[in-house]
């Protein structure tokens, strides 16, 4: 066995707590950039549907299904 490998029943309890806390920890931060990113996205589908509709309006062209803000 590896030196940090538990060897008592508080040894075990401490490396499983220790190992679930890094995990969540993980999960959280990937958790966040995931957040992140969809909202960077849902910005950039706004600006683009903003720049399609001048384009739209600068081309003559009738948009029917204009956005609601």
């Amino acid at each position: 066995m590896a030196d940090n490998d538990p060897k008592t029943p508080q040894d075990l309890s401490e490396f499983a707590e220790s190992l679930l806390k890094n995990l969540q920890d993980r999960f959280q931060t990937m958790s966040d950039q995931l957040t992140q990113r969809m909202d960077d996205m849902g910005s950039n589908i706004e600006k683009l549907q903003k720049d399609v509709n001048d384009l739209m309006t600068q081309a003559g062209v009738e948009n029917t299904e204009e956005v609601a803000h």
